[in-house]
């Protein structure tokens, strides 16, 4: 059994979960809506330009879980799922996870936003594990904190690595697949990378390694 491992922002889906739950939080009228939503546009551009302080957007993008009941939390996300994500999934995307289970693969998603947020999308796409940016949980409340290190950038190998202590998996046999330069870490350490519908800065390093380029829209 060989593992494979997805992205999930603008790879297995054709959106920014994290980006679009802010979106939702400002439609519903959750949050201070201009505020939030210029704060939000803000990281989601850092996050793209590869200059995001994770840890000063996981102050503000946490926030919203630490102020409300998790049950009320939940029926949002049932309704974010139908009216923001639903509509992002991909035939494509379905058809290589499927290609990958028929091969007996291990389908492990990475990201870099929270479980709150990606649990419930992972689900769906029928994954069998995920590793997400985990909100801190006292007393069954959202504290608004994060709970160790966030699977960003170089986060995501820490993370991976750790998850793989008691694993027998080999890296040089893994896919990694990723829309992103911020994954480029993990990217340069797998076997089979993969630029799935690629950033400019990851288009670039994968014609410079002749890595696959591939599209799941």
């Amino acid at each position: 059994m060989n593992l494979a491992i997805f992205d999930l922002d603008n790879t297995l889906i054709a959106g920014d979960s994290d980006h679009a739950w802010g979106e939702f939080l400002t439609e519903q009228g959750i949050v201070d809506a201009q505020v939030y939503k210029d704060a939000n546009d803000r990281f989601f551009e850092q996050y793209q330009n590869g200059t995001m302080d994770i840890l000063e957007y996981l102050n503000f993008s946490l926030a919203p879980l630490s102020q409300h009941e998790p049950e009320q939390l939940n029926q949002w996300h049932q309704q974010f799922m139908q009216e923001k994500i639903e509509p992002v999934l991909l035939d494509k995307a379905f058809e290589k996870l499927a290609w990958h289970k028929e091969q007996g693969d291990f389908i492990l998603i990475i990201t870099a936003t929270n479980r709150f947020i990606t649990e419930p999308i992972a689900e769906r796409l029928g994954v069998h594990e995920l590793i997400a940016i985990e909100p801190e949980i006292l007393d069954g409340r959202y504290t608004g904190k994060v709970a160790g290190i966030p699977s960003f950038k170089e986060g995501k190998v820490i993370r991976l690595n750790n998850w793989l202590e008691d694993k027998d998996f080999d890296l040089v046999d893994t896919w990694f697949y990723s829309d992103s330069h911020n994954d480029l870490p993990l990217l340069r350490l797998v076997g089979k990378p993969v630029a799935v519908d690629p950033d400019e800065a990851l288009q670039k390093e994968a014609a410079e390694k002749g890595w696959p380029v591939i599209s799941f829209r």
